[in-house]
């Protein structure tokens, strides 16, 4: 008897091959060959200097830019940029801008919010059920009938992951989340990332933030110019000090110190290196 090949599961939410892009009237690549492949529920960080790409190689990821050269796949199957295709990507891959200003034009918050999963042809009654749901899940009960025009930086950022976590995303991509925010709303979105996080949901940040990158990634990509620097752990990437500082990035506070530490032989070489300051100094004490 003929026994049937079971199909592999496909493990890649998203993998570039060899992807490149330039902008109209620039002669240099904003990418320039990069290939990843980014495994499913895992957290991602994207850093590098302004201009090493990660913008565009988010708007790559989402379908918003259409590779000049090389394939976008999304669990597998290759990107295809008809309109039916692209609104599936975008239900599958959504994406928060760096300046919420740039994302939300609706009237009000609910209006806002409510917009993208209208758009995917769901009925008004199971929309609203899942706008409430969200703006509960994330504090915005208070000004959901606020315009969003006249929300403070914090609430926009806030109002923003809410217009695509209503869509049920497989990959949520957040560029610069934390900008311009101030202590309290910095805070806050960190911790509905890390909810998020723990929810299965595969995540694609861009941060300057070297020490939350550190802490908070399973996986770190380095970019620099359009290519892929290095990937790998945060640990591989950040004690890579050849490439970060290619990258114009230092280490990480925790691992200068841990290093520091480990040189004047205050802790042993066999002990795991800590994550965070916190993580160190409850070590050292104890």
């Amino acid at each position: 008897m003929k026994m049937e090949k079971i199909k592999e599961e496909n493990h890649w939410a998203v993998e570039t091959e060899q992807i490149s892009y330039t902008y109209e009237g620039n002669e240099k690549k904003a990418l320039d060959g990069v290939s990843l492949k980014l495994k499913k529920g895992r957290k991602i960080a994207f850093m590098g200097g302004n201009g090493s790409g990660k913008s565009t190689l988010f708007l790559c990821m989402n379908g918003i830019l259409k590779p000049q050269e090389g394939k976008v796949r999304i669990n597998g199957s290759p990107m295809e940029y008809t309109r039916k295709s692209l609104l599936e990507v975008r239900r599958k891959v959504g994406i928060v801008f760096q300046e919420p200003d740039d994302q939300l034009f609706s009237a009000s918050v609910f209006q806002e919010i409510s917009f993208g999963i209208l758009n995917l042809g769901v009925d008004e009654e199971s929309a609203r059920k899942e706008v409430e749901r969200v703006i509960e899940k994330l504090g915005i009960t208070p000004f959901r009938d606020r315009p969003a025009h006249a929300l403070s930086g914090g609430q926009k950022k806030l109002v923003s992951i809410a217009d695509i976590l209503v869509m049920h995303p497989e990959v949520l991509i957040l560029d610069e989340p934390a900008a311009s925010l101030d202590p309290k709303h910095r805070k806050l979105v960190r911790s509905i990332i890390g909810q998020l996080s723990e929810s299965g949901l595969t995540i694609l940040m861009a941060t300057h933030d070297v020490d939350y990158a550190y802490a908070w990634a399973d996986e770190i990509v380095l970019l620099h110019e359009g290519k892929v620097l290095r990937h790998g752990t945060p640990r591989q990437v950040c004690g890579d000090e050849e490439a970060m500082e290619q990258a114009n990035l230092e280490a990480p506070a925790v691992m200068r110190l841990y290093r520091q530490l480990l040189r004047r032989g205050v802790i042993g070489p066999g002990e795991e290196q800590p994550k965070t300051i916190e993580d160190l100094e409850r070590r050292i004490s104890g």
